[in-house]
């Protein structure tokens, strides 16, 4: 299976393994987005934040592709 992603994707997952907080507020998260400041502040938390990152921004891809498709499917009802 090939993932083709978007340069904004593309962005958001560097930004999730560089600087993982960042990523909870362009997804709209923010609540998410602090405590992954606190984990992401200390040196063991780094991969921790980095990995819940990266599986949040999936989540909100898997989000993103259902609600195109539920409303592809109720503009042709």
């Amino acid at each position: 299976m090939i993932l083709i992603l978007t340069s904004e994707e593309t962005m958001r997952l560097l930004f999730a393994i560089i600087f993982p907080p960042i990523v909870f507020f362009t997804i709209r998260r923010p609540f998410q987005g602090i405590f992954c400041l606190l984990l992401w502040m200390t040196l063991i938390g780094w991969p921790v934040a980095a990995l819940w990152a990266v599986y949040a921004l999936g989540q909100y891809r898997s989000e993103e592709q259902i609600y195109e498709h539920e409303r592809n499917i109720h503009r042709y009802r």
